[in-house]
This record gives structure tokens, C-alpha cells and sequence, in this order.
């Protein structure tokens, strides 16, 4: 009796069940018919603090909510392409996915591990295109898709960031698409901007306090997207079209006149194997604070995955001949570029551990990458580096290096050399665009590094070439050797905007330093507009796998202390963590490698007190040898203090920074 009498309890619990999952069933397809009616969809962040609301009727709008605050309205994107219909946009499908997942890089930029979670809401069009919405705790994305197939062209992008009010913008103003993408942030009113002006990306939106960055990332066969106002609380995406017909300026080895544009932006040929194709990300970066912008991986997350065997890449410090003009001293030979020369550079990067020297511009005739002038002795260079365990990496002009490429780039592997450093490309239309992935790839099959300067900001090609290492595309320090406008000021604005979007070859360490009131602009003897420590800490704040020694030998030689420090710092790290940042006003960063932990520290042209809580420390006793401003640093700014104490978690260090200083420290667990 007992046992039909748990069977019909059973029955009924099955029914219910099934009921329920039947119900549960329908529900969910009646609200997928409805939204698909309506048009209106939604996808949140994993946290749910940003909501992204979706609508295609008629034309393809967002809007983005953040903590339930208004940030973008009624945004709007299409993709145009020749010979499809621009008409009403039919939905033909809604797909959803959620993806939770960790990911190893090989190169470790600001972490051993990187977290990738979103939630992705995908609308396919009845007309072959698809666009794809993610949202991470950290920012939105969206891109395009087609499934077209044969000759695709796409003759027009539009993107439209409309926000719900006016707000302040540091715009990084240009004036032509032919632009190394070197430029100073400049704060302006949304509605102050118009459409005759434009910026590079990515550039930051201060939305009372909330920081929303635009960038791209994905940037493959397709023109870099650009920022122009609209006189209202809106941006517009600008790019430039196909180059057709392009030039070398009459008597220039690297700048080139654009004879000719297409009607188009883009356009390749996509096989059936192949079944379409994706275009670029457009980021959306929320910081909820200033300090969130310094941990945003979005740049790398949504780029395309890694395409080589990348065990062979190593990351490292450089000396770098080109800031310092080549000025040794206290030698028994004639400095310049010269075998000699090159091999002071060695001798000092292997007596400190330096990965890397690099031999910049001079070294060949400027018209063939492979006709080396006749003081140097390439294979004389690259084979004393070896014996000392030190890479050599070769500069070159980009049109140079495309009109000989696979034969050059089989030289280089035959001499030995660790990498090229490709120089002037100063354009990211597709063609451009299409040099930069030949060349990555190229390079990586032999075994080569690549760090392009005079180059567009990074956008995903160091994830599928992670030998694509550095590049360049921010003023950094080299413009001291012809201007005044490198402040600390624009040292903590970098770290916020441009670094958002992946390393910067800004290129530190000048150990002659002054302050704001007695620099001197000096082409051949730079020097900083911050004090020695403000650019020490550099190498733990600024982000570069690859991080020049931008000065001259002769003095990190007789500045051995610094020097000693600066060698220590790794460019790769397994933790980050930001104590305290704040944009143009300072930086406090903590790393770690290994069981060991450096902190570098910041400061803005005004004299300022922190304190550092160590709580990121493990328990036990942590040695602590540190570097501050000197007493007399807000007057000679090579002035610094060392400090060696003993530490534990949780302890407070209390410091103080000079005028446009900086405080930096190397921790190490005792046993």
C-alpha cells in the first residue's frame, strides 16, 4: 500500500515537474516573440550596473544605462555595403549567450590571468548582416557581421555615440588622417565640438564622474574609426576611405601624398570556405572611478585569438640609442653611430640584465633597409650581443621594409637580429591597416618582435601576434627633445586613455630632470620636465612588454643607483592593483612578479602627501628599498632619497612627492 502509494506521489511530482518546465518553456518563447515584435531588447552586464537597450525598428538604436544613470540615448550604428538594400531592418533571428571563462595571455601586461565575462545579445538581419551586443562589468561592445560571400564593399559606417547630456571630453584633436596620433588631450564641452573637428581614439567622456573611453579593437581589413563632434551632446565615427593611389612626397624616404581615394571604405574578397566575415568592436569603457580605466581589458578581450606558437617571444628592457643622440662619454672611441658605439650599448645592457638594444635610424641607407652604411658592421654587432646574451633590434622605415619585405626579413632572421622597430606608417586606412597584419605575421615566422612607431593606437593585433609587442601612437617623452608640453600633467592622463587600449613605447627614463620653471627644450641633450623618481616610477605605472632605457649609457652608468632600480622592474606582471588614481592629478600603483612587489607612485605639478597601505602584502616580513624625492627636488630635479626598511601587510607608508614627482619601491619576502 505504502509503495502505490509513493508511486502516485512520484507521478505527481513528475507532472509537476514537467509542467513547470513546460510553462517555464513558453514563457520563455513569448517573451522572445514579443521582443522580437517590439523590436526592444535588453542585455546586461554580469553585475547588472550596466543595462544595455536595444531597438531595431526602422534603424538600429541603443542606449546605455549605468548604476541606473542615463549614459548614452537613442545611440545609433549601420553598416552599409555596395549592393544591399539599406531599407527597414527585419530581424530574422535573436540569439543570446552568456561566457564565463579565464584566459592565460602569453604576455602578461597587467596580469597572469585575465578574466572574460559577458553576457552577449546577437540580432541576425534578414539581409546576410548581424550585429553582436556584449556586456562586461567593465564596458559594452558591439560589431557587425555579414554572411556574404564573393566581392564585399563597404561603402559607409555610421556610429553615432549620443549622450544624454553635455559633457566634458579630453579630445585628442587632428587635423589630417595622415597623423602619427601624437597629441595632448584636450578638455572641451561635447556641445562645443563640431563636425570640422576630429580626434584619434581612443579619447575620454567624463559623465559626472562615471568615465566612459571609445575605442576599437578587432581592427583587421577594415580603416580605424575616428571621433568628430556634431555641435550637440553627441560624437560621430569618421574614417578614412580606400586609398587608391598614394605617393612618396618629392625628396621624403617615409611621408607620402594621397593621390587618390574610392568611394568606399573598405573591400575584400570572402571565399565560401570562409562564410562572411566580422568587423571591428566599437568599446564603450566604463570606469565607475578613474582607477578602473588602469585595469580595462576590453582591447584585449575582444581582439581576435592568438594565431602563432608564441614561446619563443621575450619580453624585456631596452637601451635605446635615438633620445640621447648617441652621446657617450668617458670612452676611448668616437661616439656615433658606429660599431664601437653599439658595442658600448651592449656591454652596458648586459652588465644590468637588458634584454634588448636597439640600433634606430642611421645604421642603413634610409632608400634600402639592407644597405648598411660603412661604419657599422651588422653581423660584427649582432654576433658580440649574442655571446653577451643581449637581442638586437633593427629600426627601419615602413616603405622602405614593404618595397624589400620577405628579403629583408629573411636577412634579419639570417644575421640573427631579435626584431624590427617599423617607423612612419602615419595612416590606419584599410591598406595600412592590411600592413600591419602582413607584417606581424611575416615577422613571427621568423622569429622576429615588432614595435611600431609613427603608428595608430593599438586595436587587437597584439592578441593573434603577441610578437606585435609595443608600439607607439601617444606623445611620450621623445617630444621633450623639441617642446615644453610634456608635463605631469599629460604623464597621468596617458595611463587613463591611450594604456586603455593597450602598451605604450612612451619611451622613459631620462636621468637629466628639472622642473616645469628650468627646463630647456635641447634636441641632442634632452632631458625630463619631472624629477628623477616621477620617471623611476614610470616603469611600474606605464605599460610596455618592451620598456626603453631612453638615455644615454654614459649616464645610467654614472647614475648607477637609479639605473640598479630600474633594471629590476619586470615589463610583465602576474597582479596588478590600483591603490589610488585619479586622472592629470596622480597614480599609485602596485604590481607583482612572482613573490616580489613594486609600487610606483605619480604626482601632478603640485607638491603632494600620500599614504600607502600595504594590505595587498602577504603575511610574513617584506624588505622594502624605496626611492623619493629629495628635500631639494622641487629645485634640482635629479635630486632623490633611498630608504631600505623592513615592512609587513597592512603596514602605512606614508610619502611625500615633489612638484611633477614620483615615489617608487621594490619589496621583497624574507625567509
Amino acid at each position: 500500500m505504502r509503495t502505490i502509494q509513493l508511486r502516485a506521489i512520484n507521478k505527481l511530482i513528475l507532472f509537476i515537474i514537467v509542467t513547470g518546465l513546460c510553462l517555464s518553456n513558453i514563457q520563455a518563447k513569448s517573451l522572445e516573440q514579443t521582443s522580437t515584435e517590439n523590436s526592444v531588447y535588453e542585455v546586461k552586464s554580469p553585475d547588472g550596473e550596466l543595462v544595455l537597450t536595444v531597438s531595431a525598428q526602422n534603424t538600429l538604436n541603443y542606449s546605455l544605462k549605468v548604476a541606473g544613470r542615463d549614459i548614452l540615448k537613442n545611440a545609433s550604428a549601420a553598416l552599409t555595403f555596395a549592393g544591399v538594400s539599406a531599407d527597414v531592418l527585419v530581424i530574422d533571428s535573436v540569439k543570446r549567450a552568456t561566457v564565463n571563462r579565464t584566459l592565460t595571455p602569453h604576455i602578461r601586461q597587467k596580469s597572469k590571468q585575465v578574466v572574460e565575462h559577458y553576457n552577449e545579445l546577437i540580432l541576425n538581419f534578414k539581409n546576410q548582416q548581424s550585429i553582436s551586443f556584449r556586456a562586461f562589468n567593465q564596458g559594452v561592445a558591439y560589431r557587425f557581421s555579414t554572411q556574404k560571400t564573393g566581392e564585399v564593399i563597404v561603402t559607409a559606417e555610421h556610429a553615432k555615440f549620443n549622450f544624454a547630456a553635455d559633457h566634458q571630453v579630453l579630445f585628442p584633436e587632428e587635423t589630417s588622417f595622415i597623423s602619427h596620433n601624437e597629441r595632448l588631450y584636450l578638455p572641451k564641452q561635447l556641445n562645443q565640438i563640431s563636425n570640422k573637428q576630429f580626434a584619434s581614439l581612443p579619447l575620454l567622456v567624463d559623465v559626472e564622474g562615471t568615465k566612459v573611453v571609445i575605442t576599437e579593437t578587432a581592427l583587421r581589413e577594415y580603416p580605424g574609426m575616428w571621433i568628430e563632434g556634431n555641435s550637440d551632446n553627441s560624437l560621430n565615427a569618421r574614417f578614412p576611405h580606400y586609398v587608391l593611389k598614394s605617393e612618396l612626397k618629392t625628396n621624403s624616404d617615409r611621408n607620402e601624398n594621397i593621390i587618390e581615394r574610392g568611394q568606399y571604405l573598405s573591400k575584400n574578397t570572402i571565399d565560401q570556405q570562409q562564410g562572411g566575415r566580422s568587423f571591428p568592436w566599437r568599446i564603450i569603457a566604463i570606469g565607475k572611478d578613474d582607477a578602473d580605466l588602469l585595469l580595462n581589458q576590453l582591447s584585449y578581450l575582444l581582439a581576435d585569438e592568438l594565431a602563432i606558437d608564441p614561446s619563443w617571444i621575450k619580453p624585456g628592457k631596452v637601451a635605446w640609442d635615438w633620445w640621447n643622440a648617441n652621446n657617450v662619454y668617458n670612452v676611448d672611441f668616437k661616439a656615433g653611430i658606429n660599431t664601437q658605439t653599439y658595442k658600448y650599448y651592449i656591454d652596458f645592457a648586459a652588465q644590468y640584465g637588458l634584454e634588448y638594444i636597439v640600433l634606430d635610424e642611421g645604421w642603413h641607407h634610409l632608400t634600402n633597409v639592407l644597405d648598411v652604411v660603412p661604419d657599422i658592421n651588422i653581423q660584427e654587432i649582432i654576433d658580440y650581443a649574442k655571446a653577451k646574451n643581449v637581442g638586437v633590434i633593427l629600426w627601419v622605415i615602413w616603405k622602405t621594409l614593404d618595397n624589400q619585405l620577405e628579403v629583408a626579413l629573411d636577412t634579419f632572421e639570417e644575421w640573427g637580429a631579435a626584431g624590427i622597430k617599423v617607423d612612419f606608417m602615419q595612416r590606419d586606412d584599410q591598406a595600412m591597416v592590411d600592413y600591419y597584419w602582413r607584417v606581424a605575421k611575416q615577422a613571427a615566422k621568423r622569429h622576429l618582435l615588432v614595435d611600431f612607431h609613427g603608428s595608430y593606437k593599438p586595436a587587437g593585433i597584439r592578441r593573434a601576434y603577441p610578437n606585435v609587442i609595443t608600439r607607439e601612437g601617444l606623445r611620450g617623452l621623445e617630444h621633450n627633445k623639441w617642446a615644453d608640453y610634456i608635463t605631469a600633467e599629460h604623464n597621468l592622463t596617458l595611463p587613463f586613455i591611450r594604456q586603455l587600449a593597450g602598451p605604450m613605447d612612451y619611451t622613459p627614463g631620462a636621468m637629466v630632470n628639472s622642473q616645469p620653471e628650468n627646463f630647456n627644450i635641447n634636441f641632442n641633450r634632452p632631458m625630463s620636465k619631472t624629477t628623477r623618481v616621477h620617471q623611476m616610477a614610470m616603469y611600474v605605472v606605464f605599460e610596455s612588454p618592451l620598456q626603453m632605457l631612453a638615455d644615454s649609457p654614459s649616464n645610467y652608468l654614472r647614475e648607477a643607483e637609479s639605473t640598479d632600480f630600474i633594471s629590476k622592474v619586470p615589463t610583465v606582471w602576474d597582479e596588478t592593483i590600483i591603490v589610488s588614481a585619479k586622472i592629470a592629478d596622480h597614480i599609485i600603483t602596485a604590481r607583482r612578479s612572482g613573490d616580489e612587489w613594486f609600487i610606483g607612485v605619480m604626482g601632478n605639478s603640485n607638491k603632494r602627501e600620500f599614504t600607502i597601505n600595504l594590505s595587498f602584502l602577504d603575511n610574513g616580513n617584506y624588505q622594502m628599498d624605496s626611492f623619493a624625492d629629495g628635500i631639494n627636488s622641487d629645485r634640482h630635479a635629479s635630486d632623490y632619497k633611498i630608504h631600505n626598511q623592513q615592512v609587513i601587510k597592512n603596514q602605512d607608508i606614508p610619502i611625500k612627492l615633489a612638484p611633477s614627482g614620483g615615489w617608487v619601491a621594490h619589496l621583497t619576502k624574507l625567509k
